[in-house]
């Protein structure tokens, strides 16, 4: 592969020339790589099928690092995480695509293991998201988050990571694994990119692949009913939900329809549901289904006050 250079277990230097992606499959690869990397290093955690929304974790990790420091990627589409119904046998996989991706932003290593480099023996002790892992989509997922943040605490400590970057979509994703840094002393730096919209407003995901056109028309439902909420927002919860409300029941009757998981006007920082009198900062979060695929979206609001709410940004990045 162009610009790609395999991880050897002799170790090495890097020069100060044209950086080139090392590319590294396997534990003992890693180990001998790893001390390779000049600090700072920065972790960009991903399933792989990298689009355009995965350029700006990519970009704010090259900036968290700066020149002298390193960017380090890792590929693993994580079995722990999908439910028996749910689509690990079919989500997408591109790792050609992946690794030109990551040499054109600069990345200096990508670490792509397969099931049995990242769990030799299926794991017995795995990380308990708490209260705030069984609400959202850890309520409509259950065992989701423990197996989020499981392989995520087990990249920190194969990597051994300065920071790590994660896609602000993925929100409630975010503030669990900042929680889990907290509560278990893991000294690494939780970085958040911003959420990245496709020119029709779409939060940019893997799974878009999966939309038909008729099917991601319908879905452009969500980036609107956050946009109305938005509009909203100034007016208090009630409106700003109802907003938001109006817009997905119309889009339940679509054809191909939207069928909604929840909508969810939350605290951003412990993720409770924010009560109709709620006031001040606040995060409105969204799942639905359309068709076979299941698509999750999210906007910062400050409710009460309309000077400072603001409608779902189109630009940014996103795991």
């Amino acid at each position: 592969m162009t610009g790609v250079r395999q991880a050897s277990t002799a170790g090495g230097t890097r020069t100060a020339a044209a950086r080139a992606t090392m590319l590294i499959r396997t534990r003992l690869g890693l180990a001998a790589a790893r001390p390779t990397l000049p600090a700072p290093v920065v972790l960009v955690p991903t399933m792989g099928a990298l689009h355009d929304g995965h350029r700006s974790p990519l970009r704010v990790a090259r900036e968290l690092a700066g020149p002298a420091g390193s960017v380090l990627v890792s590929i693993f589409v994580n079995p722990l995480q999908f439910g028996p119904a749910e689509d690990f046998d079919r989500y997408p996989r591109s790792i050609e695509r992946d690794i030109a991706v990551c040499a054109e932003e600069g990345v200096d290593a990508v670490f792509n293991p397969d099931r049995s480099q990242m769990y030799p023996m299926e794991p017995q002790v795995t990380v308990n998201p708490g209260p705030a892992g069984r609400l959202l989509e850890g309520k409509s997922r259950p065992g989701f988050f423990d197996g989020v943040l499981t392989v995520v605490l087990k990249l920190f400590q194969l990597t051994a990571p300065d920071a790590a970057v994660f896609g602000a979509k993925d929100a409630q994703q975010l503030a669990l694994i900042r929680q889990m840094v907290t509560d278990l002393d893991l000294g690494v730096q939780v970085v958040a990119a911003p959420l990245r919209r496709d020119p029709d407003g779409l939060a940019a995901s893997s799974r878009n692949v999966y939309l038909s056109a008729a099917e991601r028309e319908s879905a452009l439902a969500l980036s609107r009913a956050l946009t109305a909420a938005a509009a909203a927002a100034g007016q208090g919860a009630e409106r700003s939900m109802a907003a938001a409300q109006a817009v997905l029941a119309a889009a339940a009757t679509a054809n191909p329809p939207v069928r909604l998981d929840y909508l969810v006007l939350a605290d951003p920082d412990t993720l409770a549901a924010a009560g109709p009198q709620y006031r001040g900062a606040a995060l409105l979060l969204v799942a639905a289904t359309v068709g076979t695929t299941r698509l999750i979206d999210n906007v910062r609001l400050e409710i009460g006050a309309s000077d400072r709410s603001r409608a779902p940004e189109s630009g940014g990045g996103s795991c």
